[in-house]
C-alpha cells in the first residue's frame, strides 16, 4: 500500500487561483448535491476508475489529481484505487468537505439530504428492532435477523467497509 499524499483545503484553494486543478468529489451524488467545493466534479467512489480520470486530465498526466469526500476516509481509498490503477500524482484533501467548508472556502449548496451514515443507522436500527419484536411475538428464530445486523455492524467497524452503505448508496434517492 503506497503512502497517500494529503493537502490542507486552504493550500489547495491558493493553488487553484494560479491554475486549473482537477478536484474530484468521491461522495454519493446525494451528498455532493447537498454541498460541495465549487470546482469539484462528482465521481462516486464505487464508480471511480483510472480510465475515467485519465480522460478527465487529458494529455497532461503529470498534473496532480485531488480527491475529496466528506471527512477524508473515502478520498484516501480513492487515492489508493487510482495508485493501483497506475496514477502517481494523487492527493487526498485533509478533512474533506467538512474542513473545506470550515475554512470558509467557496461551496455550492443544494437540496438537503439525509447522510448515508444516518441512513445506515436508521436501517440498522429498524432491522434490529424488527428482528427483536418478531423474535418475541412470532418465532424466536427471527432474533437471528438482529444477530445478523449486529455481525454486519461489527464487520463494518473492523474492516471499515459497510455493505449496507454500499446498498443504500445505489438506492434511487441517493442517485442524481
Amino acid at each position: 500500500m503506497a503512502e497517500i499524499k494529503t493537502i490542507q483545503p486552504g493550500v489547495l484553494a491558493k493553488n487553484q487561483q494560479n491554475k486549473d486543478v482537477h478536484l474530484i468529489d468521491v461522495r454519493t451524488p446525494a451528498e455532493f448535491r447537498e454541498v460541495h467545493a465549487t470546482t469539484a466534479v462528482n465521481i462516486p467512489l464505487d464508480q471511480l476508475t483510472a480510465e475515467q480520470i485519465q480522460s478527465l486530465v487529458k494529455e497532461n498526466g503529470t498534473d496532480p489529481v485531488y480527491l475529496i469526500c466528506q471527512s477524508g476516509n473515502r478520498s484516501s481509498r480513492a487515492c489508493q484505487k487510482l495508485i493501483d490503477g497506475g496514477f502517481t500524482n494523487v492527493v487526498s484533501i485533509e478533512g474533506g468537505t467538512k474542513a473545506w467548508e470550515a475554512e470558509g472556502l467557496p461551496v455550492v449548496r443544494g437540496k438537503k439530504t439525509i447522510s448515508l451514515e444516518r441512513q445506515v443507522r436508521i436501517a440498522a436500527g429498524f432491522l434490529v428492532l424488527t428482528g427483536a419484536l418478531l423474535g418475541m411475538f412470532v418465532n424466536s428464530w427471527f432474533s437471528g435477523l438482529s444477530a445478523f445486523v449486529g455481525a454486519g455492524l461489527m464487520f463494518a467497524g473492523i474492516t471499515d467497509t459497510c455493505g449496507m452503505a454500499m446498498i443504500l448508496a445505489k438506492m434511487p434517492w441517493n442517485r442524481r
